[in-house]
């Protein structure tokens, strides 16, 4: 019998090694927008029930305390949920957003220009929206919601388009995000938070000098570093800067290989990020962020108020910065960069697909809702914020997926569920 020999494609097996992350994460991410939707309407149901609401309402309000020798942490398991377990969150971002810039679509200039100046637009115009709309009588403090994008939610739809979208629509919806989500990390460090106790910074970053001479000296401890994170969450948490940001600035510090070498990064390297990334994305998707949901898209709409709701100037321009302001501003900054040669538009896709993609990017969701709980402390607008944010994704999402099917390949009509 003959052996049946296969000679390997050595082009391919790399093309293999830097798409697969690439796939898996989309897949996740798929998936975990459907758990997000799940979580999201199980909280308005209870919110709005007569003979839940009350409980969901005490729960989530529910004092919770920690002592540790003569510290202590005193705070609402709402407000737990968004400072702690959104800082494993926002640490995982920080990882995704390294791991870009290093050997990803953020890697190569040329390649990064289109999604920056993107993310730029997407942010940029439906903060200016925002803030026309709240000049006279809204809340001003508010205009960083439209800018967020929900990465879960918007690879969800183009994912489910299947083939009628191409490959490279979702690497840049990626890559948008990503960035998005940087500039959304620098907005919640400038602008939303509190007055600084400079004894609790100077000990965090006292630790993160710790760690970074740690990890450059080639130090891989695990445990020690959980350790010293878990104190720097709890030195930013007590000194007015937001506790999120501990979790971003320790994944930058988190090595990117298992040893330190003097060989460049270069895409299809094993990275120790890599590792770290798959080990916590499952628990992101699919518990975290669906907790997150539950606690925080509660929102209990009275029949006699919905109107004057809906009429706030907080909730139409959370709409209309969404819903108009993504897709114009995504649209508006790369045609404009285009032209004036700054960057290119990606092979194998067409202005109507970014302007699709624009309208996908409006679904803000998880990021816009955490923003809200920091822009508000009254109670009326963070209601008035909220719906706002549930319509204007609910209506982006289904003007994306339309503008996104009816400019796919019309040979191709298989959805992915």
């Amino acid at each position: 019998m003959k052996k049946d020999i296969r000679h390997k494609n050595p082009i391919k097996e790399i093309v293999d090694k830097i798409s697969s992350p690439i796939q898996r994460f989309v897949a996740l991410e798929a998936s975990s927008g459907i758990v997000l939707f799940v979580s999201a309407i199980a909280a308005m149901i209870f919110a709005n029930s007569e003979s839940l609401s009350t409980f969901y309402f005490h729960f989530i309000n529910m004092p919770v305390t920690f002592t540790l020798a003569d510290m202590s942490l005193n705070k609402t398991l709402l407000l737990l949920v968004n400072d702690g377990l959104m800082a494993i969150f926002f640490f995982l971002i920080g990882l995704e957003i390294k791991r870009e810039i290093l050997v990803g679509e953020l890697a190569e200039p040329r390649k990064a220009a289109f999604s920056l100046f993107a993310a730029i637009g997407g942010m940029a115009i439906p903060a200016i929206i925002y803030l026309i709309m709240n000049l006279n009588g809204g809340s001003l403090n508010g205009w960083g919601i439209p800018m967020a994008t929900d990465i879960a939610f918007a690879l969800g739809i183009v994912t489910i388009l299947g083939n009628r979208v191409p490959p490279v629509i979702k690497v840049f919806l990626l890559s948008l995000a990503i960035v998005d989500d940087l500039g959304a990390i620098l907005i919640i460090a400038l602008f939303y938070s509190g007055d600084i106790a400079t004894e609790y910074l100077g000990i965090a970053s006292l630790l993160l000098f710790i760690l970074f001479i740690a990890n450059y000296s080639g130090f891989r401890g695990v445990f020690i570093g959980i350790l010293i994170g878990f104190f720097t969450w709890f030195c930013f948490l007590k000194s007015g800067v937001h506790a999120t940001l501990a979790g971003v600035l320790l994944a930058f510090l988190t090595p990117a290989r298992e040893v330190n070498s003097d060989r460049s990064l270069k895409p299809g390297d094993h990275l120790l990020l890599d590792k770290h990334i798959h080990s916590l994305h499952s628990y992101c998707a699919f518990l975290i962020m669906p907790i997150f949901a539950f606690f925080n898209a509660g929102v209990k709409i009275e029949t006699s108020g919905f109107l004057s709701t809906l009429s706030s100037p907080v909730t139409i321009g959370i709409i209309t910065g969404l819903v108009i302001g993504k897709p114009l501003g995504i649209f508006l900054f790369t045609y404009l960069a285009t032209k004036l040669k700054l960057c290119e538009l990606p092979q194998g896709t067409s202005w109507v697909q970014i302007v699709g993609v624009g309208f996908v990017a409006g679904i803000g969701f998880t990021m816009s809702l955490f923003i809200s709980s920091l822009a508000f402390d009254d109670v009326n607008i963070q209601t008035s914020s909220k719906v706002g944010i549930l319509i204007a994704s609910l209506i982006a999402m289904i003007i994306g997926f339309v503008v996104l099917w009816l400019s796919g390949d019309k040979k191709s009509k298989k959805i992915l569920i």
